[in-house]
């Protein structure tokens, strides 16, 4: 898989945020960003498929 690297801005209560659950799940910060828009992305498509589009 290809990755692209960009810059992030992140209120400072997110960054604190995202820190702590990196450590507490044992991910780099980039993994934890990575899980939590994957896991978002699949929400979404289940949304969709229950909505029928």
């Amino acid at each position: 898989m290809k990755t692209i690297q960009f810059k992030l801005n992140l209120p400072s209560d997110v960054k604190l945020w995202l820190e702590e659950e990196a450590v507490r799940n044992l991910r780099s910060q980039g993994a934890q960003v990575v899980t939590c828009l994957r896991a978002a992305m699949s929400q979404r498509e289940n949304v969709g498929e229950r909505s029928g589009e």
